[in-house]
């Protein structure tokens, strides 16, 4: 199972970025990222990531699943912490960002899927 924690619904998502999900991991089930409060401090975050985990913990049952997670950074970070020392794979899709100037200060920008790459513990 993929779990899609983003604000990007995996019924919006390209054929090919939806065909990769479901070879590569199975069943797609869509968590939306919270909407992080910028005010909010360290412990704002720990308790928001606690809440998520068990979120993901009561959905997914941790059952061979892996967790697509794009979303405000320092959520993120500590989710994919949380999620990694209990032995979750954790990835984000990356793309070509395609941009093409219309006028001074008007562009039109269009991403590409590409892949799911695994968020890796570098030491």
């Amino acid at each position: 199972m993929l779990i899609n924690l983003s604000n990007h619904p995996s019924t919006r998502w390209s054929i090919e970025q939806a065909k990769t999900a479901r070879t590569n991991y199975g069943e797609i089930l869509d968590i939306p990222f919270p909407s992080v409060r910028p005010e909010g401090d360290n412990d704002y975050i720990n308790s928001l990531a606690n809440e998520y985990v068990e979120k993901v913990k009561d959905i997914s049952g941790w059952e061979q699943s892996t967790i697509h997670i794009m979303g405000e950074m320092t959520l993120t970070f500590a989710l994919i912490k949380r999620f990694q020392s209990i032995g979750l794979k954790c990835v984000a899709a990356t793309s070509e960002r395609i941009v093409i100037e219309i006028a001074p200060n008007k562009k039109d920008i269009t991403f590409h899927f590409v892949q799911f790459r695994e968020y890796e513990s570098i030491i």
